[in-house]
């Protein structure tokens, strides 16, 4: 509806002597049903260019339009009210022509073309695999997975891609903690039996007990724990890798090695081990979410192709990179900034700025048209110079779209939960799904809009009732499903041609209305990243619902009414189910 009366508004305008050439028209959905369906404000927005009153400017746009005429089995009628505002009333062969075509479309519904012939990238979790996924990284993926679904509903072809670095210190740090592990493990007596023991190696196992000390460290939330000599610490902050994780990775290479690691300065298969295991933790913690990736892009190959430096060499024949104190600096007072910023250290390794342009360079090398980072709120001063740095190679900066989001905070009787557990000292996001759900972690994940802090209510997300958000609207799916079992049991049938025409009750005309507004909502809530949006609309779809069957039942009526009624309740699963199905959510037909 919103092109048609784009068309036919921008018609009239083109009639009109004074009007920008580059006006946009502005279409929304009035707060009060009363004030109709659609309005415009373009009135309002013309006066300045007209130099009239904007009452007068729609007066006289209402009555262009109407003389064009406009389609009648498309908009029933046109006014104005307030201060200028063009209001729209769609007519009921519209309401009922699409709803059919709403049925037609089945799990289809709500797919629109926006972005047909588009690649878009989509960069989220992108964790180092250094230990399992956290519940920060849990609002992330979630917020990533569902950005990403949006815009395949919208037509793009999405690539769902993870960012990762498997080379530094970090991992150095990962592969002596699970060292001193393996070493912690094999100095136990109790290991004799499961050891493949001959003369040699069980003297040198021998020596190892003899040989074997540890040392007490202290944490920073105050704990002080006994570890392996060799565990790498420096101080509260700056220590090796704790958990039960780092014991597993360590006992796995018992059983594939036995003990002849021991003595071992080659940290590259501990490092192996690691990342292999927990890679593979994290994909399977991924796909409990229903998140599988497309492409995992390992930060290293940056360096083992040049690229780095090459975008650095770029940026400096650009002139916009230059050396000071034995670091590189990149220019970015040029761009506003009230500080140049440093590129590559005194040491010569670089800031995380300069292989993040490199690696958003790649992207647009692969033929990417729109790229999307879902970054934490650490990232917010960093992100702006990568976008410089690509603007400084020649690239279209807006392309690249970051979306921040804030920290989570896990709440159990209005108190901050903190907590240590087996697996890690940290909450992890699979400990979290086995405590609340898979579901209702994707759900409570993207209930806040993503730039605001989200405090997880766990007594509420393992609440088994309509308090429950999620629950909410499953069980709206699960009921609707229920109603039309049981309609068919008693002989209605949806074989029979419906009549949609005799939906005509206030609350069945208002439910149409919030069906239709699917596609664009989707539409939007792809165009402005916020998936906490359709969460909203799904509510104001089982609410329109409610008020629909409180009013309107199907069993008890005539075969014709009651058939349409199941179309309108069909509908009604259909836009819940397509809506749950973006957001990640399954859609039961039983609760």
């Amino acid at each position: 509806m919103k092109d048609y009366l784009d068309h036919e508004l921008r018609a009239v305008l083109a009639t009109i002597d004074g009007i920008p050439e580059d006006f946009n028209l502005e279409f929304s959905t009035p707060a009060n049903p009363e004030h109709g369906d659609l309005a415009t404000n373009t009135a309002m927005r013309l006066a300045r260019h007209l130099r009239q009153a904007p009452r007068q400017i729609a007066e006289d746009l209402v009555q262009r339009l109407q003389d064009r005429p406009l389609d009648p089995e498309r908009i029933a009628g046109v006014d104005v009210a307030g201060p200028g505002f063009i209001n729209f009333r769609f007519a009921d062969h519209y309401l009922y022509r699409e709803l059919a075509d709403l049925l037609d479309a089945g799990e289809a519904y709500g797919r629109t073309d926006a972005g047909q012939g588009q690649r878009a990238n989509v960069e989220f979790v992108s964790a180092n695999p250094t230990g399992p996924l956290t519940v920060g990284h849990g609002r992330n993926a979630v917020l990533g997975d569902t950005i990403a679904n949006l815009l395949e509903w919208t037509g793009y072809d999405v690539t769902r891609e993870y960012y990762f670095n498997d080379a530094g210190r970090q991992m150095r740090v990962l592969a002596e903690s699970v060292r001193a592990r393996y070493e912690d493990l094999l100095a136990d007596e109790d290991m004799e039996p499961y050891l493949d023991l001959d003369g040699d190696r069980y003297d040198a196992w021998v020596d190892h007990l003899e040989n074997y000390d540890t040392k007490m460290i202290d944490l920073e939330d105050g704990q002080r724990i006994e570890v392996p000599m060799s565990f790498p610490y420096n101080d509260l902050k700056d220590h090796g890798y704790l958990g039960e994780y780092i014991y597993d990775i360590a006992r796995t290479l018992i059983d594939e090695r036995g003990m002849t690691l021991l003595g071992s300065d080659d940290l590259d298969v501990f490092k192996k081990a690691a990342e292999d295991a927990i890679f593979a933790d994290i994909e399977a913690t991924l796909l409990r979410l229903g998140i599988k990736m497309d492409t995992f892009f390992n930060e290293h190959s940056l360096y083992e192709t040049n690229a780095v430096w090459d975008a650095l060499a770029a940026m400096r024949d650009k002139g916009y990179v230059f050396d000071k104190d034995d670091a590189v600096w990149f220019k970015t007072t040029d761009f506003g900034k009230d500080k140049d910023t440093v590129l590559v250290k005194k040491t010569g390794e670089p800031t995380y700025r300069l292989p993040d342009i490199a690696y958003h360079k790649n992207k647009f090398d692969r033929g990417f048209d729109l790229m999307i980072d879902i970054f934490g709120a650490d990232h917010i001063a960093t992100y702006p110079d990568v976008k410089r740095g690509l603007r400084v190679l020649g690239y279209d900066d807006e392309q690249v779209d970051v979306v921040i989001y804030q920290f989570v905070t896990l709440m159990r009787g209005g108190e901050e939960v903190k907590m240590s557990t087996r697996k890690a000292n940290f909450v992890t996001l699979d400990e979290l799904m086995d405590d609340v759900g898979d579901d209702v972690t994707r759900f409570f994940f993207l209930m806040r809009s993503s730039n605001t802090h989200l405090d997880f209510d766990l007594d509420l997300a393992k609440e088994a009732s309509d308090k429950n958000p999620v629950f909410y609207l499953q069980y709206a799916h699960a009921r609707i499903c229920s109603i039309l079992r049981k309609a068919e049991e008693r002989g209605f049938t949806f074989d029979a041609e419906a009549d949609l025409t005799l939906l005509v009750h206030e609350a069945e005309v208002g439910l149409i209305k919030e069906l239709l507004r699917f596609p664009e909502v989707l539409q939007k809530i792809a165009a402005a990243r916020e998936p906490h949006r359709l969460a909203v609309y799904l509510r104001s779809v089982a609410e329109a619902f409610t008020r629909f069957y409180h009013y309107c039942r199907i069993i008890g009526e005539e075969q014709a009414l009651a058939t349409a009624r199941m179309q309108l309740a069909e509908a009604t699963r259909l836009v819940l189910h397509n809506g749950l199905s973006v957001l990640g959510l399954s859609a039961p037909e039983k609760m």
